[in-house]
Protein backbone atom coordinates (compact mmCIF):
# COMPACT_ATOMS: atom_id res chain seq x y z
CA UNK A 1 0.00 0.00 0.00
CA UNK A 2 1.75 3.46 -1.03
CA UNK A 3 2.75 5.54 1.64
CA UNK A 4 1.28 9.52 1.39
CA UNK A 5 3.14 12.26 1.30
CA UNK A 6 2.44 14.55 4.10
CA UNK A 7 1.19 18.00 3.17
CA UNK A 8 3.48 20.94 2.35
CA UNK A 9 2.47 22.61 5.05
CA UNK A 10 2.56 20.23 7.89
CA UNK A 11 6.34 19.70 6.95
CA UNK A 12 6.89 23.14 7.08
CA UNK A 13 5.03 23.71 10.31
CA UNK A 14 7.03 21.05 12.53
CA UNK A 15 10.65 22.21 10.72
CA UNK A 16 9.56 25.74 12.10
CA UNK A 17 8.70 24.13 15.65
CA UNK A 18 11.66 22.67 15.38
CA UNK A 19 13.95 25.34 14.70
CA UNK A 20 11.81 27.40 17.48
CA UNK A 21 12.38 24.35 19.92
CA UNK A 22 16.35 24.93 19.09
CA UNK A 23 16.30 28.45 19.53
CA UNK A 24 14.90 28.07 22.93
CA UNK A 25 17.81 25.05 23.66
CA UNK A 26 20.44 26.84 22.21
CA UNK A 27 20.22 30.52 21.93
CA UNK A 28 22.21 31.68 24.92
CA UNK A 29 24.21 28.56 25.23
CA UNK A 30 27.47 30.19 25.22
CA UNK A 31 26.49 31.90 28.02
CA UNK A 32 25.69 28.80 30.11
CA UNK A 33 21.97 28.67 29.31
CA UNK A 34 20.03 26.15 27.69
CA UNK A 35 21.06 22.62 27.33
CA UNK A 36 23.94 21.56 27.53
CA UNK A 37 24.83 18.74 24.97
CA UNK A 38 25.53 19.73 21.84
CA UNK A 39 23.79 18.25 18.47
CA UNK A 40 26.23 15.11 17.00
CA UNK A 41 24.38 13.33 14.68
CA UNK A 42 21.72 14.61 12.21
CA UNK A 43 22.75 18.44 12.63
CA UNK A 44 20.26 20.60 10.73
CA UNK A 45 20.88 24.06 9.55
CA UNK A 46 18.95 25.88 11.88
CA UNK A 47 21.36 24.01 14.80
CA UNK A 48 24.43 25.53 13.24
CA UNK A 49 22.94 29.14 12.94
CA UNK A 50 21.88 29.46 16.48
CA UNK A 51 24.61 27.74 18.06
CA UNK A 52 26.76 30.11 15.78
CA UNK A 53 24.82 32.93 16.29
CA UNK A 54 24.88 31.90 20.33
CA UNK A 55 28.74 31.93 20.33
CA UNK A 56 28.84 35.69 18.45
CA UNK A 57 27.59 36.91 22.37
CA UNK A 58 31.32 35.98 23.31
CA UNK A 59 32.98 38.34 19.80
CA UNK A 60 30.28 41.10 20.42
CA UNK A 61 31.08 40.98 24.60
CA UNK A 62 35.06 40.89 23.43
CA UNK A 63 34.80 43.69 20.64
CA UNK A 64 32.31 46.08 22.98
CA UNK A 65 34.57 45.76 25.73
CA UNK A 66 37.84 46.01 24.25
CA UNK A 67 36.51 49.36 22.14
CA UNK A 68 34.97 50.79 25.07
CA UNK A 69 37.82 50.80 27.36
CA UNK A 70 40.38 51.08 24.69
CA UNK A 71 39.12 53.80 23.38
CA UNK A 72 40.08 55.36 26.42
CA UNK A 73 43.31 54.32 27.06
CA UNK A 74 44.24 55.18 23.35
CA UNK A 75 43.31 58.99 23.67
CA UNK A 76 45.54 59.48 27.34
CA UNK A 77 48.65 56.87 25.07
CA UNK A 78 48.24 60.14 22.79
CA UNK A 79 48.39 62.28 25.34
CA UNK A 80 51.55 60.58 27.03
CA UNK A 81 53.42 60.69 23.32
CA UNK A 82 52.67 64.08 23.13
CA UNK A 83 53.72 65.14 26.89
CA UNK A 84 56.87 67.57 27.72
CA UNK A 85 57.62 65.17 29.87
CA UNK A 86 60.13 62.52 28.28
CA UNK A 87 58.76 59.85 30.70
CA UNK A 88 55.52 59.36 29.64
CA UNK A 89 56.46 60.07 26.02
CA UNK A 90 58.80 57.08 26.08
CA UNK A 91 56.38 54.90 27.81
CA UNK A 92 53.78 55.40 25.32
CA UNK A 93 55.76 55.60 22.58
CA UNK A 94 57.10 51.96 24.04
CA UNK A 95 53.73 50.29 25.08
CA UNK A 96 52.68 51.38 20.90
CA UNK A 97 55.45 49.52 19.69
CA UNK A 98 55.66 46.46 21.59
CA UNK A 99 51.93 46.15 20.66
CA UNK A 100 51.62 47.27 16.89
CA UNK A 101 55.16 45.92 16.50
CA UNK A 102 54.21 42.03 17.43
CA UNK A 103 51.14 40.19 15.90
CA UNK A 104 48.40 39.65 17.44
CA UNK A 105 48.18 35.64 18.04
CA UNK A 106 51.35 35.83 19.68
CA UNK A 107 50.38 38.32 22.42
CA UNK A 108 47.36 35.82 23.29
CA UNK A 109 50.27 32.95 23.41
CA UNK A 110 52.55 35.06 25.73
CA UNK A 111 49.90 36.79 28.18
CA UNK A 112 48.06 33.39 28.56
CA UNK A 113 51.69 31.83 29.42
CA UNK A 114 52.46 34.85 31.53
CA UNK A 115 49.15 34.46 33.66
CA UNK A 116 49.45 30.80 34.16
CA UNK A 117 53.51 30.30 34.78
CA UNK A 118 54.33 34.04 36.55
CA UNK A 119 52.18 32.51 39.43
CA UNK A 120 52.67 29.33 39.73
CA UNK A 121 57.31 29.92 40.30
CA UNK A 122 56.05 33.11 42.66
CA UNK A 123 56.87 35.54 40.22
CA UNK A 124 54.56 38.87 41.02
CA UNK A 125 53.94 41.13 38.02
CA UNK A 126 52.87 44.47 39.05
CA UNK A 127 50.90 46.23 36.23
CA UNK A 128 49.99 49.32 38.00
CA UNK A 129 45.97 48.57 37.43
CA UNK A 130 46.35 45.31 38.84
CA UNK A 131 48.91 42.63 40.39
CA UNK A 132 49.13 39.45 38.59
CA UNK A 133 50.19 36.56 41.15
CA UNK A 134 48.70 33.79 42.76
CA UNK A 135 45.14 35.01 43.79
CA UNK A 136 44.55 36.17 39.95
CA UNK A 137 43.83 33.07 38.17
CA UNK A 138 40.90 34.27 36.69
CA UNK A 139 43.19 36.06 34.26
CA UNK A 140 43.75 32.97 32.65
CA UNK A 141 40.02 32.55 31.27
CA UNK A 142 39.43 33.69 28.20
CA UNK A 143 36.80 36.53 29.33
CA UNK A 144 39.10 38.34 31.34
CA UNK A 145 42.82 37.29 29.76
CA UNK A 146 41.79 37.67 25.77
CA UNK A 147 39.90 40.65 26.56
CA UNK A 148 42.74 42.47 28.11
CA UNK A 149 45.09 41.44 25.25
CA UNK A 150 42.30 43.05 23.03
CA UNK A 151 42.11 45.67 25.05
CA UNK A 152 45.91 46.89 24.77
CA UNK A 153 46.18 45.41 21.33
CA UNK A 154 43.54 48.18 19.80
CA UNK A 155 44.66 50.92 22.29
CA UNK A 156 47.84 50.66 20.34
CA UNK A 157 46.75 50.67 17.10
CA UNK A 158 44.55 53.57 17.96
CA UNK A 159 46.43 55.95 20.05
CA UNK A 160 48.26 56.38 16.27
CA UNK A 161 45.24 57.24 14.90
CA UNK A 162 44.54 59.73 17.73
CA UNK A 163 47.72 61.24 17.55
CA UNK A 164 48.12 62.04 14.48
CA UNK A 165 44.45 63.41 14.98
CA UNK A 166 45.75 65.69 17.56
CA UNK A 167 48.48 67.16 15.38
CA UNK A 168 45.86 68.05 12.75
CA UNK A 169 43.98 70.25 15.14
CA UNK A 170 44.22 74.03 14.32
CA UNK A 171 46.44 76.12 16.06
CA UNK A 172 44.85 79.13 15.53
CA UNK A 173 42.07 77.65 17.57
CA UNK A 174 44.11 76.34 20.42
CA UNK A 175 45.97 80.03 20.19
CA UNK A 176 42.34 81.42 20.09
CA UNK A 177 41.70 79.41 23.33
CA UNK A 178 44.58 81.00 25.42
CA UNK A 179 44.15 84.08 24.44
CA UNK A 180 41.03 83.76 25.84
CA UNK A 181 42.19 82.74 29.10
CA UNK A 182 41.19 79.04 28.97
CA UNK A 183 43.32 76.71 31.43
CA UNK A 184 45.21 73.61 29.61
CA UNK A 185 42.00 70.96 30.84
CA UNK A 186 39.51 73.93 29.06
CA UNK A 187 41.32 73.96 25.93
CA UNK A 188 41.47 70.23 25.66
CA UNK A 189 37.89 69.52 26.31
CA UNK A 190 36.27 72.32 24.41
CA UNK A 191 39.00 72.37 21.64
CA UNK A 192 41.44 69.61 21.32
CA UNK A 193 39.39 66.74 22.15
CA UNK A 194 36.39 67.63 19.81
CA UNK A 195 38.48 68.18 16.79
CA UNK A 196 40.52 64.99 17.40
CA UNK A 197 37.81 62.78 17.87
CA UNK A 198 36.28 64.53 14.42
CA UNK A 199 39.04 63.99 12.49
CA UNK A 200 40.11 59.97 13.79
CA UNK A 201 36.26 59.16 13.46
CA UNK A 202 36.68 57.84 9.93
CA UNK A 203 40.00 55.82 10.45
CA UNK A 204 38.72 54.72 14.12
CA UNK A 205 35.71 53.21 12.81
CA UNK A 206 38.07 51.15 10.09
CA UNK A 207 40.11 50.11 13.63
CA UNK A 208 36.80 49.00 15.53
CA UNK A 209 35.51 46.78 12.31
CA UNK A 210 38.81 45.14 12.53
CA UNK A 211 39.03 45.12 16.03
CA UNK A 212 35.78 42.67 16.12
CA UNK A 213 37.16 41.19 13.01
CA UNK A 214 40.08 39.92 15.30
CA UNK A 215 37.70 38.13 17.94
CA UNK A 216 37.96 35.34 15.88
CA UNK A 217 41.58 34.93 17.17
CA UNK A 218 40.50 34.32 20.35
CA UNK A 219 38.77 30.40 19.47
CA UNK A 220 43.10 29.83 18.07
CA UNK A 221 44.43 31.16 21.60
CA UNK A 222 45.73 29.15 24.56
CA UNK A 223 42.80 30.83 26.28
CA UNK A 224 40.29 27.97 26.82
CA UNK A 225 36.96 27.34 26.15
CA UNK A 226 34.83 27.06 29.58
CA UNK A 227 32.28 24.25 29.42
CA UNK A 228 32.56 24.45 25.64
CA UNK A 229 31.16 28.26 26.29
CA UNK A 230 33.07 29.11 23.22
CA UNK A 231 33.16 31.78 20.47
CA UNK A 232 31.58 32.07 17.02
CA UNK A 233 34.44 30.32 15.50
CA UNK A 234 34.50 27.87 18.50
CA UNK A 235 31.12 25.99 17.23
CA UNK A 236 31.66 26.45 13.41
CA UNK A 237 34.73 24.59 14.07
CA UNK A 238 32.80 22.29 15.68
CA UNK A 239 30.47 21.42 12.97
CA UNK A 240 32.71 21.48 10.38
CA UNK A 241 34.23 18.28 12.13
CA UNK A 242 30.87 16.59 12.53
CA UNK A 243 29.50 17.22 9.25
CA UNK A 244 32.66 16.73 7.32
CA UNK A 245 31.37 20.05 5.83
CA UNK A 246 33.23 23.87 6.45
CA UNK A 247 31.50 25.08 3.22
CA UNK A 248 28.20 25.64 5.90
CA UNK A 249 29.35 26.82 9.23
CA UNK A 250 31.77 29.16 8.08
CA UNK A 251 29.56 30.98 5.63
CA UNK A 252 27.60 31.31 8.37
CA UNK A 253 30.28 32.87 10.90
CA UNK A 254 30.98 35.18 7.61
CA UNK A 255 27.45 36.57 7.57
CA UNK A 256 27.24 36.87 11.11
CA UNK A 257 30.32 38.90 11.19
CA UNK A 258 29.33 41.48 7.80
CA UNK A 259 25.86 42.19 9.93
CA UNK A 260 28.06 43.28 12.64
CA UNK A 261 29.93 45.16 10.05
CA UNK A 262 27.23 46.98 8.60
CA UNK A 263 25.82 47.86 12.35
CA UNK A 264 29.46 49.35 13.49
CA UNK A 265 29.46 51.75 9.47
CA UNK A 266 25.96 52.95 10.74
CA UNK A 267 26.64 53.69 14.34
CA UNK A 268 30.01 55.62 13.08
CA UNK A 269 27.89 57.09 10.43
CA UNK A 270 25.31 58.29 12.66
CA UNK A 271 27.88 59.69 15.33
CA UNK A 272 29.91 61.29 12.40
CA UNK A 273 27.06 63.39 11.72
CA UNK A 274 26.87 64.69 15.22
CA UNK A 275 30.52 65.55 15.63
CA UNK A 276 30.45 67.26 12.26
CA UNK A 277 27.71 69.32 12.89
CA UNK A 278 29.24 72.69 13.29
CA UNK A 279 31.39 72.17 10.09
CA UNK A 280 30.39 73.10 6.71
CA UNK A 281 29.01 70.11 4.46
CA UNK A 282 32.38 70.42 2.18
CA UNK A 283 34.73 70.22 5.12
CA UNK A 284 33.37 67.21 6.73
CA UNK A 285 35.29 63.91 6.92
CA UNK A 286 33.10 61.40 6.51
CA UNK A 287 33.72 57.39 7.63
CA UNK A 288 35.07 55.06 5.30
CA UNK A 289 35.53 51.18 4.96
CA UNK A 290 39.15 50.12 3.86
CA UNK A 291 38.98 46.68 2.53
CA UNK A 292 42.47 46.90 3.07
CA UNK A 293 43.89 46.38 6.64
CA UNK A 294 47.26 44.74 8.23
CA UNK A 295 47.07 44.07 11.37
Amino acid sequence: MPVLAKPRSEAGSKGMSGCFETIQAYALRAIGIGERLLPKTDITLCEQMVLIGSGLIWNVYFGILATGFGFWFAVCLSLGRASPLAILRMAAASFVFLFRGSPLFIQFFFAYEAFVLLPKIGVTLDLGVFVIDASTGWLTKAWAGALFVLFCNTAAYSSEIFSGALQAVPNGQIEAARASGMTKFQIFRRIMFPNMLRLAWPAYMNEAIFLFHSTTLVFFSGFPAWRQEGDALYYASYFAEKTFNPFVPYPIVAGYFILITLVIIGFFSVTSTYLNRSVPQQRRVKPRFRLLRSR
